[in-house]
């Protein structure tokens, strides 16, 4: 799912750098509220989980990579997708640089495929279905719908830059994140749980200072 650069035209990449910053603004004033000592380690700990599995890259014929995105994973432990801007952002700063993976002038684009679609679609998803089918049934779901949706939506920047066609990006990037997704759902259910299990004080709906509902 990491765009590369070249594959998005300048004046594009420069329309995604408006919205990652306009995301940066508002992630960094909920920083402020929500962020403690106990709190930016865990953000730490799931930051380096996320390179790791988005490491795992399989190539898609006419799109760009496959993996797995932890996008809704970090939504749902802070109940805000606030924070998958922040963990993205300095996750996919480092792939650039120092390892080729997606780029630099395409940084805008891939936040806000994998951390702005991934991370408030798995959030309202949650949220959505929770009180219909219960939590880890939401867990699941909203991972592999997020994985699917930030998929679609880099295959529709690819074809408005003139990369793909829209018909074969769509097919070749969500065929295979539909499988991919089933992945990522089951590991954001263990992780998720795992932290219910031993430090629930650690999810964002445990908290007594926080105002929604699990």
């Amino acid at each position: 799912m990491h765009i590369p650069d070249g594959f998005i035209p300048i004046e594009q990449c420069v329309i995604y750098y408006i919205i990652l910053i306009i995301a940066l603004y508002f992630a960094g004033r909920w920083a402020r509220s929500n962020l403690d000592e106990k709190r930016v380690p865990l953000m730490a700990v799931l930051a380096a989980g996320i390179f790791a599995i988005m490491s795992m890259n399989m190539p898609i014929p006419f799109g760009t990579s496959g993996h797995m995105v932890g996008g809704t994973l970090v939504a749902l432990v802070f109940m805000a997708p606030e924070a998958a801007v922040l963990v993205f952002t300095a996750v996919l700063i480092i792939q650039a640089l120092f390892f080729g993976d997606g780029g630099i002038t395409v940084l805008g684009a891939n936040v806000f495929n994998m951390a702005i679609v991934g991370g408030g679609v798995g959030l309202l998803t949650y949220k959505g279905l929770n009180g219909i089918i219960g939590k880890y049934p939401s867990i699941f779901l909203a991972a592999w719908l997020a994985t699917i949706i930030s998929a679609l939506v880099a295959a529709v920047e690819m074809f408005l830059a003139g990369t793909f066609p829209l018909e074969v990006g769509l097919a070749s990037m969500g065929i295979y994140h539909a499988f991919i997704g089933i992945i990522e759902g089951a590991l954001t259910v263990i992780v998720i749980y795992a932290l219910e299990r031993f430090r629930p004080d650690l999810l964002a709906w445990n908290r007594r200072d926080y105002e929604g509902g699990k």
